[in-house]
């Protein structure tokens, strides 16, 4: 597992064609410790590689916005099948989440082509719905996935836990609101 960068070069923008070293692609085992982002979400190394191996399984799709030189700037996860069907059902309604673009990169149009990649997948698997949870004081995602088509339709009381790479239970309450988007192509 690599972490190429801790912080990624900022001349990589300045270069002409920057784009075409963008690369949206699923992530692979040797991307687990870059989705950590130099420790920032090491707390997340467990939850990682358990959503890596129900990706091995099938019911998950992992995604990473990979830019020569400076590594991976984004990330995005999707859950095709989940115990909470009204997130991911396995067949029509898939769940979109732990979406991060490094700030330096972000209104650059990176999480827009990590949103189109991963939904033109989705529509080529016959998902007809993405759903995902987004916090209510992330007033700027919530913007972002409306332009993209995505309309709330409830709210989520956003409490969840996982296991941190310490071995302990984290309890987590984020208040959210629930987007859908009807994925076009089916």
């Amino acid at each position: 597992m690599t972490d190429r960068m801790v912080q990624p070069p900022l001349e990589a923008l300045d270069e002409p064609g920057w784009r075409s070293r963008l690369q949206v692609r699923q992530v692979t085992q040797q991307d687990l410790l870059a989705l950590e982002w130099g420790g920032e979400y090491r707390h997340f190394r467990r939850l990682y590689l358990d959503i890596y191996h129900s990706a091995c399984q099938g019911r998950a799709v992992l995604w990473v916005a990979d830019l020569d030189p400076a590594g991976v700037i984004g990330q995005v996860f999707v859950q095709l099948d989940s115990a909470r069907k009204e997130l991911a059902d396995g067949s029509a309604r898939a769940y979109v989440y732990g979406f991060r673009v490094r700030p330096v990169y972000r209104s650059l149009g990176v999480g827009g082509q990590m949103l189109l990649t991963l939904e033109d997948d989705l529509v080529r698997r016959s998902f007809r719905l993405a759903t995902l949870n987004v916090g209510r004081q992330n007033l700027q995602a919530r913007r972002f996935y409306e332009r993209y088509g995505y309309q709330v339709v409830a709210n989520e009381a956003g409490r969840w836990s996982y296991v941190d790479d310490q071995g302990k239970r984290q309890e987590v309450h984020e208040p959210a609101w629930r987007m859908e988007k009807l994925l076009h192509g089916n």
